[in-house]
């Protein structure tokens, strides 16, 4: 790991850790500005998914504040220690959504000012959705899995290429050395003949 990954990822998922762990001891806080953001989403998350995942989802606003902070609580730490990073990078992009949504809807304020601010930290919240989704596909400069199937679909091309031509060559050879096996058998069995 590079000293850049290592500085950047603790520095990236502290506000997740920190705001997580605020959440989940004491959501209350957080509960008004999350309400019409979970009216909404929690009839469609249940309409769409199977009912296995939908009725597990908790039905009050406080309980759903509290999932949220425990999953930015865990994508933070598994950012930061770099165990799982990837998945918790994700975790954290997808568990920014809601809170963007319901923390910074700049468009629902009347305050010029209010709405200003509102703006800056839903911009400030994209910022960081643009790095978690960097930290989410960054492979530390070794090879992603689509890089490997790709370029492993062509090693084995080029390999069945490379197999094909040695064995044609090699039936060439054996062709070659079976007719002057052939040429050499017919003189033997001529100069072995009485009459010849």
């Amino acid at each position: 790991m590079t000293v850049v990954r290592a500085l950047a990822r603790p520095l990236l998922s502290t506000i997740f850790i920190v705001q997580g762990a605020k959440a989940v001891r004491s959501p209350e806080p957080f509960v008004t500005r999350a309400q019409p953001v979970t009216d909404r989403v929690v009839p469609l998350i249940k309409k769409v998914t199977p009912a296995q995942v939908g009725d597990r989802l908790p039905d009050s606003t406080a309980n759903l504040v509290r999932l949220n902070g425990a999953a930015q609580m865990l994508g933070g730490v598994a950012l930061a220690s770099g165990k799982g990073r990837r998945l918790g990078a994700v975790l954290l992009a997808a568990s920014l959504v809601p809170t963007t949504l319901a923390g910074h809807s700049f468009w629902n304020e009347t305050d010029k000012d209010a709405k200003a601010n509102q703006k800056i930290q839903f911009m400030k919240n994209l910022g960081m959705m643009g790095g978690l989704l960097l930290a989410a596909v960054d492979t530390e400069g070794k090879p992603g899995v689509a890089w490997r199937a790709s370029h492993g679909a062509k090693a084995v091309k080029r390999e069945t290429r490379r197999a094909g031509k040695l064995a044609k060559r090699e039936t060439k050879q054996l062709t070659r050395t079976a007719r002057r096996e052939a040429k050499l058998a017919a003189h033997a069995a001529r100069a072995e003949l009485p009459f010849g």
